[in-house]
């Protein structure tokens, strides 16, 4: 009797510039830290230097940009569409004779992705499936900058550290449910620049070590 063949997880990852998040996923995947396989790589901008790391791997990649959608006087939500739906089809291709529904991905992690979800993207895929990396702890700097906002908040002697997480990506903006957290302590020495290294450096080894 042959063994049934296990699929192997499906993982999307959705960026926007260098993709050093994406490069620890990939590095884990290779040394079997993360059981799965990166299936696309998803740009919101065309010269994102992650697009070059996921194709030095071998990976699938596709850029979808909002200024065409801009241009046309056209809304985010249905970008937001657009784009769900090009992931899905996208999958879809690399296996053309099976169900949609098996093709799903099992995880989207957005890694720098800098476009807020709306809830019609969330729509398309199961709930929970959708992860987003955030440079703060729970409660605090959500949105965009947050590393320079925490550090201007150290500079002003409110915080002493600050940290990463990882969270479940809902409609409300970095409030989704904590999966993992982590705090970073801000030094004197520390410059915008030097947090953000060791920020990134944590997020590495929180998530994909």
């Amino acid at each position: 009797m042959s063994t049934p063949t296990i699929a192997c997880p499906r993982i999307v990852v959705l960026i926007s510039g260098n993709g050093s998040n994406l490069q620890a996923i990939i590095d884990a995947v290779a040394a079997g830290h993360i059981q799965a396989q990166i299936s696309l790589v998803v740009s919101n901008k065309t010269k994102a230097y992650g697009l070059e790391r996921a194709a030095q791997a071998g990976i699938p990649t596709m850029i979808k940009t909002l200024k065409p959608y801009r241009d046309a006087g056209k809304t985010r939500i249905q970008y937001d569409h657009d784009l769900a739906l090009d992931i899905k089809s996208t999958l879809a291709s690399q296996k053309p004779n099976t169900s949609q529904d098996s093709l799903m991905p099992d995880l989207i992690v957005l890694a720098g992705f800098m476009h807020i979800l709306s809830p019609e993207f969330l729509s398309h895929f199961y709930p929970g499936r959708i992860i987003n990396l955030h440079p703060a702890l729970p409660g605090q700097f959500d949105g965009a900058h947050a590393i320079e906002r925490a550090f201007d908040s150290f500079q002003k002697g409110e915080i002493q550290h600050t940290g990463i997480m990882v969270h479940k990506v809902i409609a409300e903006v970095d409030r989704g449910q904590v999966v993992l957290q982590k705090q970073v302590p801000i030094l004197e020495s520390d410059t915008v620049e030097s947090l953000q290294t060791r920020i990134h450096a944590s997020e590495h080894v929180l998530c994909f070590k």
